[in-house]
């Protein structure tokens, strides 16, 4: 789950982190409002779960209250479209107001789970405010924590010399650092990012901006977490999966696909895009896969507007093949399908299932063999 940078820099303050002062606000008089309670200069920046708001005219630097009135207005209601975004853009309906600073140097900072080290993993460089993929890999530092012993004070100290930091600074540093991977194992984060972090003339440091990702599945200890999600910045068919405890991820192309397990879900994906076709998207049933579960998905995949074709691809162990044909043959009656639907089963009970198929009188098109299958609907939909 992500977070608005106003969220995240409210959630790691507490834990050390130094941010500017500054505001949420959802009108132009509130910016006014907000920005006379602050120091000038100011800086207005759009909030939508993007990067590079920036290169989309989604932040502004202003000098007196008035332009931050003035910059406001003109952001409250944009579509601003940034890397990040695809062209659709995402609609603003947020702003923060903060007090600007000066800048004597910009770091990138950062504190991810390493997949290849299972590791925690800090991630710094000198090159702050740019995309750190464009930054050389041997400009980029990294320090992972052994999960064993956890934050040790020379994890800083080797951080901050590795920017290069002296004298006062490497401690001051360091104990931020901390405080990030504090509040990372406290909050069950997946992601603190800061970029830029910045170094003041007077040696101070700030966080300019921050980004935080969590761990959905430990969203359960942490109600005051949930309750910071944003649904508007959320695709809606990804929030009524999500609903209905589906794993469903909205993808470009026009083949919706039904799968149970992700790794299956992930060969799919793959298979159908090795044959020249695409993905609509990911969707994963689980293992418990009924009826009722089944016409819930295809619900979701059909009101996808890009999808002409259907890929069900189900392996069955834990829920028998029959089950799962009787599911498919129900929904398909409940929504009414239109359009092709390529099924390949395998599993516990497939002969059974494919009978069901054949009786159903519906135009369902049973295919042995993954890759015959992934084939099939790539014909289908061309």
């Amino acid at each position: 789950m992500n977070i608005h940078e106003y969220q995240a820099k409210a959630l790691l303050q507490p834990y050390g982190v130094p941010v500017p002062k500054g505001a949420v606000v959802f009108s132009a008089q509130e910016a006014l409002d907000v920005a006379n309670t602050l120091t000038a200069p100011f800086v207005v920046k759009a909030q939508i779960h993007a990067g590079g708001r920036g290169k989309g005219g989604g932040v502004k630097l202003v000098q007196t209250s008035a332009q931050v009135k003035e910059a406001a207005s003109k952001m409250l209601g944009m579509t601003l479209v940034t890397p990040q975004t695809g062209p659709e853009g995402r609609l603003v309906s947020k702003v923060y107001v903060e007090e600007g600073c000066a800048i004597a140097h910009e770091f990138y900072l950062s504190l991810l789970v390493d997949r290849a080290t299972a590791r925690l993993t800090f991630l710094a460089s000198r090159e702050g405010g740019m995309d750190i993929e464009e930054v050389a890999s041997d400009r980029i530092l990294k320090v992972a924590i052994d999960p064993v012993t956890g934050f040790q004070p020379f994890h800083g100290r080797k951080l901050a010399e590795g920017l290069g930091l002296t004298g006062s600074q490497v401690n001051a540093f360091a104990k931020i650092v901390r405080g990030v991977y504090e509040a990372f194992m406290a909050l069950d984060a997946s992601l603190i990012e800061m970029n830029p972090f910045v170094v003041t003339p007077s040696g101070d440091f700030v966080a300019l901006d921050v980004k935080m990702s969590f761990d959905e599945s430990a969203l359960y200890r942490h109600p005051d977490i949930c309750a910071l999600r944003d649904l508007a910045e959320e695709d809606p068919m990804e929030v009524t999966a999500s609903e209905d405890e589906l794993s469903y991820i909205k993808l470009h192309g026009n083949i919706g696909c039904m799968v149970n397990g992700a790794g299956l879900a992930m060969a799919t994906l793959d298979i159908i895009t090795l044959y020249g076709g695409e993905p609509a998207n990911f969707l994963d049933l689980g293992g418990g896969a009924d009826q009722a579960r089944v016409t819930k998905a295809f619900k979701i995949i059909l009101s996808d507007k890009a999808v002409n074709g259907v890929f069900v691809n189900i392996f069955g162990g834990i829920m028998r093949c029959d089950i799962i044909a009787e599911g498919i043959v129900d929904a398909v009656k409940t929504v009414n399908m239109t359009i092709p639907l390529v099924v390949r089963l395998e599993g516990t009970n497939v002969d059974l299932g494919k009978e069901i198929f054949a009786k159903s009188g519906l135009p369902i098109i049973a295919v042995d063999g993954f890759a015959a299958a992934a084939q099939r609907i790539v014909q289908e939909v061309a």
